[in-house]
């Protein structure tokens, strides 16, 4: 009695062995679609280098299981903006100062609303034109979009969604890695000045930075009362320019500081270099500024 109990719980073990066996054969075998993002919120961030033209980007869907699918998986996309509002709210609770933003519509465009993962392949992708100049630097920019289910394919609950983040720089400075240059110059035509300025990208040729050595705040009203622009023409010639309500004189008299840009090379590394004149007037008060702004380059 005691081995034929033994055996049926043998018997029972293999069986049920079996059916685990047989579910976790058909997970690893099951062609599952997913966008491809890179973390909880499902973001993917796309670094584009401003040109002046429209850019092309890529949304990318991948399929997974053992085998690769053995005919064309279809899956459509739509623009949603609810992911976003998770993210905003998730990120910053009420703070709404602090939000990312959704592309602007003029901004954009999704050549195609459906991603092809064809027989035998692993991956597939759409396009969406891009045009980002004249984004702020300041903000956070995503286009939200979803999977919807268009020929019977199993998508992966967990990633149906992507926020889709523009993100730019240009030759002088970036939106996601170091700008920062450093300052030495000479104000009112006496004082030693020196600062770090954190360079913004605004389009192909041109940055933002805080005038002289005012304190740089992150308030949209301060950046807009003490920032200027530097517009870089074809010749390396600098143009400076009040970004908003600053007041601001080119001064084009100084050999030493000639408003240029260069490249410097020495001992193998390059270093970005403005050379800069002018004169500013915040709160009634003008103050002539000489400077040369650095940045070693990796």
């Amino acid at each position: 009695m005691k081995r034929r109990y033994i055996a049926m719980l043998a018997l029972v073990a293999v069986l049920a062995s079996c059916k685990d066996n047989e579910l976790f054969e058909k997970e690893m075998y099951k062609n599952e679609v997913s966008l491809i993002s890179s973390d909880n919120y499902n973001v993917f961030q796309e670094v584009v280098h401003l040109t002046g033209e429209e850019i092309i980007g890529y949304v990318v869907a991948s399929v997974g299981g053992t085998h690769a699918p053995q005919q064309d998986l279809v899956i459509g996309l739509q623009e949603d903006p609810e992911p976003l509002e998770e993210y905003n709210w998730s990120n910053f609770d009420a703070a709404a100062d602090l939000y990312a933003k959704l592309v602007p519509a003029d901004k954009y465009e999704l050549l195609d609303d459906k991603i092809m993962i064809k027989a035998g392949e692993r991956t597939g992708r759409t396009m969406i034109k891009l045009r980002p100049e004249g984004l702020s630097p300041d903000s956070t920019y995503f286009i939200g979009l979803k999977v919807s289910d268009i020929s019977g394919v199993e998508i992966n609950p967990n990633k149906n969604t992507v926020l889709y983040q523009v993100s730019f720089e240009n030759d002088y400075a970036s939106q996601v890695s170091n700008s920062r240059y450093t300052m030495t110059g000479i104000k009112d035509g006496e004082i030693p000045v020196a600062a770090n300025k954190q360079l913004f990208p605004l389009t192909y040729n041109s940055v933002r930075m805080i005038a002289g050595n005012e304190l740089y705040e992150s308030k949209i009203s301060e950046i807009n009362k003490k920032s200027v622009i530097l517009e870089v023409d074809e010749f390396n010639k600098v143009t400076i320019k009040p970004y908003k309500d600053i007041d601001i004189v080119q001064l084009d008299n100084d050999p030493k500081y000639p408003n240029v840009f260069l490249v410097e090379e020495a001992f193998g590394r390059k270093t970005n270099v403005f050379l800069l004149s002018y004169e500013y007037t915040l709160d009634g008060v003008t103050q002539v500024m000489k400077e040369r702004v650095e940045m070693q380059l990796k």
